[in-house]
This record gives C-alpha cells, sequence and structure tokens, in this order.
C-alpha cells in the first residue's frame, strides 16, 4: 500500500502545492470578511492562518519520520511546505500588523513587552533566511552550510508552538497538543542521530 501511494506521489508535481496553498488563506479571508467567523473576525482571521501555517510546519517536520518509520516518501514535497508554511506564517503576521493594530508605535512596544509576540517574531525572523535560500541555486552555493542552516526550522517551528501556547487564554488543550507534537517529532531526530553516532 505503501509503495503504491510512494509511486501515485511521484507522478505528482511540486507546483501543484503552490498553485493550492492560496485557497485556504482566500477562503479564510471570505470567511471573515461576510461575517461567518463570528464577533471578532480579524482576530479569527489571524488565529486561524497562524495555525495553518504552524499545522504546515509541523507536518514538514514530520516528513522525514514517516519515511523512517512507515516508508512514505514526502521528501520532494518538504521544501514546497516549508515555503507555504513561511507563506501563511508571514499572511498571519500581515493580518497583525495592517489589520488588528495597525499603529506603528503600538507594534513595536508589543512586540518588545508582550513574550507571546516577542517569541512569534523570533520565530518568524528565523524563518526569513530559510525561505530566502529555498532554491537550487542556495543550495548549490551553501554547500554543507546548506543543511545547517535549515536546520533553524526545528527552533523556528518549537518557538511558534510555545508562541501559540501563550496567545490562547488558559491552559487550552489543543496548543499544547500541537508543541507537544513538535518535540516528539524533533525527538525522533535527536534520538536517530544517536543511534547513528553508536
Amino acid at each position: 500500500m505503501i509503495n503504491l501511494c510512494n509511486r501515485g506521489l511521484r507522478k505528482i508535481p511540486t507546483w501543484v502545492l503552490y498553485v493550492i496553498a492560496p485557497v485556504a488563506p482566500i477562503w479564510l479571508f471570505y470567511l471573515a470578511v461576510t461575517g461567518a467567523l463570528g464577533v471578532e473576525p480579524i482576530q479569527a482571521l489571524e488565529h486561524k492562518i497562524g495555525e495553518l501555517g504552524l499545522q504546515v510546519l509541523i507536518f514538514t517536520l514530520a516528513i522525514t519520520p514517516m519515511r523512517k518509520y512507515i516508508g512514505l516518501n514526502l521528501l520532494k514535497f518538504r521544501r514546497a511546505l516549508g515555503l507555504i508554511g513561511f507563506f501563511y506564517v508571514f499572511l498571519h503576521l500581515l493580518v497583525w500588523l495592517l489589520l488588528d493594530v495597525r499603529i506603528l508605535d503600538q507594534i513595536i512596544d508589543d512586540i518588545f513587552k508582550r513574550p507571546f509576540i516577542t517569541i512569534g517574531m523570533i520565530s518568524f525572523v528565523l524563518m526569513i533566511p530559510l525561505a530566502i535560500t529555498s532554491n537550487n541555486l542556495s543550495i548549490r552555493k551553501l554547500g554543507p552550510k546548506w543543511r545547517k542552516l535549515h536546520k533553524l526550522t526545528y527552533l523556528a517551528t518549537f518557538l511558534g508552538g510555545v508562541h501559540y501556547v501563550m496567545v490562547v487564554k488558559g491552559w487550552q488543550i489543543e496548543p499544547m497538543i500541537y508543541t507537544g507534537v513538535i518535540l516528539a517529532l524533533l525527538l525522533t531526530r535527536i534520538s536517530t542521530k544517536k543511534l547513528r553516532s553508536k
């Protein structure tokens, strides 16, 4: 069954993901404009796009363990999914900047004085060099340094999970599950490295 899935996945070009990627945020924006996201549509839009970005980044982290433990090979889509995750997080930031806060002084004040926003911004800044270098030219130019640089994905995604935990009011189970899944995926990588070193 897995082999059949892998054969089917090999036939799907990566550009399909880029075509599909804008559909979800466009739909969410439509729901916000039409009032379908509740009494605070901007905050709901901001939250849902951010959550979508975190989901994609988590799935990107899961690609290597899925290949190792169940044989499902999604490696050809990993770079595209990483860029799509960055795109969603960037949209999340834009909604906060342009639709939610909108006042430059308050934005700067929030970044430095509200810990959950500080952590979210650090996570986003870490993703910028990853997005910029997610191309074949950068891989050739950077060589082995490219892989080292892209290990920032682990920290950026983890901080994204921490940001999600901190942004919600009270101890809600969903953000905790997200962060737990991120930690579990990172632990699989650590254990794999230890096994290789023995």
